[in-house]
């Protein structure tokens, strides 16, 4: 189990308390009055660290390696997921997954980066960083959602787009590109949310939605608190700075309409109760597409590029 630093006063107190329960049990002593007592002092703790982490800390916990990742969410909310690879073009990106699924009896294509667990499945899984051919074949899956008219349902975690030269050289700014001018244009319900990173145009290249959702500790930003400390400071040591003011938690996004919803997490992170959360994730998609489902097909092309075309006014005094 991985631990963060501000979690290790909660770890500790969770082991002394087991440690207890142990000595208690091989000894034949009751210590229920003391177990109690720390198990309050357990719970106030958690109340107090958890109600004020910082955004750098809430960024810890959306790349957390214990947290659900798309795959895992697909098997706890979907039923009948198969699968389909490849963008028709190169060959089949392990970094992005999609296919055909079932919510609740609601048929629809569902898609997301995949991050790996351990250093072997991350090296397949390009550590959740989507090639052009990534891209490509999510585009392409859509279009077929599209021709049967299924709602696409996408789950964004990645710290960007792969940045290396083949992945250059196969065109992954055209590959974004084309997916944001197609996504805006697509006749379907389209429903995304973020469920851990979500970095600059790796994001983005599959972000352009009906409805935007994300996770309580899930952050979306065009670039990494890492990477905008490094430019403004020279420094990555920065990066806590560097997230407090990209604003990049889901109640800035919300508060700046880059999100519709934000999805509520228990204490300390999805990881903490995967199945309450997918249940939380399914039943917000579901409401979605039920509301995004009663709209004509221009209707629903319009609404989509009003919404992102009102991101990023301003106005002066």
């Amino acid at each position: 189990m991985s631990v963060l630093d501000f979690e290790k006063p909660i770890v500790e107190l969770e082991t002394k308390i087991e440690e207890l329960k142990h000595f208690g049990t091989d000894k034949n002593i009751s210590l229920d009055p003391e177990i109690k007592k720390l198990e309050e002092k357990l719970e106030k703790m958690k109340a107090e660290i958890y109600a004020r982490l910082t955004i750098w800390q809430r960024v810890q916990i959306a790349r957390h390696p214990d947290r659900p990742y798309t795959l895992d969410y697909i098997r706890m909310m979907t039923m009948d997921f198969i699968e389909l690879h490849g963008d028709r073009q190169f060959a089949d990106d392990f970094a992005f997954v999609a296919g055909l699924a079932q919510l609740n009896g609601t048929k629809v294509m569902v898609m997301g980066h995949q991050k790996g667990r351990g250093t072997q499945e991350n090296v397949m899984r390009n550590f959740g960083c989507a090639h052009p051919e990534g891209y490509r074949k999510a585009i392409r899956l859509m279009r077929l959602a599209e021709k049967f008219s299924l709602p696409v349902v996408i789950l964004i975690d990645t710290p960007g787009a792969y940045p290396g030269i083949g992945a250059e050289e196969r065109g992954q700014a055209q590959a974004i590109a084309s997916n944001l001018r197609d996504m805006a244009g697509l006749k379907v319900p389209i429903v995304a949310t973020i469920i851990g990173e979500g970095g600059s145009g790796g994001a983005l290249g599959v972000g352009v939605a009906d409805r935007v959702c994300i996770l309580q500790h899930a952050y979306y930003s065009v670039i990494s608190p890492e990477g905008c400390a490094s430019i403004l400071w020279r420094n990555s040591v920065k990066a806590p700075e560097a997230a407090e003011a990209l604003k990049i938690n889901g109640e800035h996004l919300l508060q700046f309409g880059i999100v519709d919803e934000i999805i509520p997490e228990p204490p300390g992170g999805a990881h903490k109760n995967p199945d309450q959360v997918a249940m939380n994730l399914k039943n917000t998609i579901l409401k979605h597409i039920k509301e995004l489902s009663s709209l004509s097909k221009d209707e629903l092309i319009e609404k989509r590029y009003n919404k992102f075309r009102a991101m990023g006014e301003i106005s002066e005094s």
